[in-house]
């Protein structure tokens, strides 16, 4: 089980089934944070409140956050990698994001 030790902690692990975390702060592309398998200085920014890879996960897998399946990504993710509409399809509702153009698009 992740201990304080382990788990950087500007990210919050809601259950131990988890394979997601919850940013605490904004972090920003190239910072370092701690994970279970070591340092990972993450590619992308990821937003107060947004999710990250708590390690690798293959494309099609389950996102569990709170130990509850929130959808299935649609491209494998490393670990620290950024969870988020842009890889991620809801389970249970139509995913959409805003282009450039502000047009709301499906994906799936």
């Amino acid at each position: 089980m992740p201990t304080a030790q382990t788990i950087d902690a500007r990210l919050v692990l809601l259950s131990p089934a988890d394979n997601c975390l919850i940013a605490c702060t904004h972090l920003g592309a190239g910072t370092v944070v701690r994970l279970e398998g070591g340092p990972v200085a993450l590619a992308k920014d990821i937003g107060l409140g947004h999710k990250l890879a708590r390690h690798a996960i293959a494309a099609g897998a389950k996102v569990l956050k709170y130990d509850a399946v929130i959808g299935s990504l649609r491209t494998p993710v490393e670990a620290g990698a950024h969870i988020h509409t842009h890889n991620l399809d809801s389970d249970y509702t139509p995913t959409y994001t805003l282009d450039e153009g502000k047009t709301f698009v499906g994906h799936g």
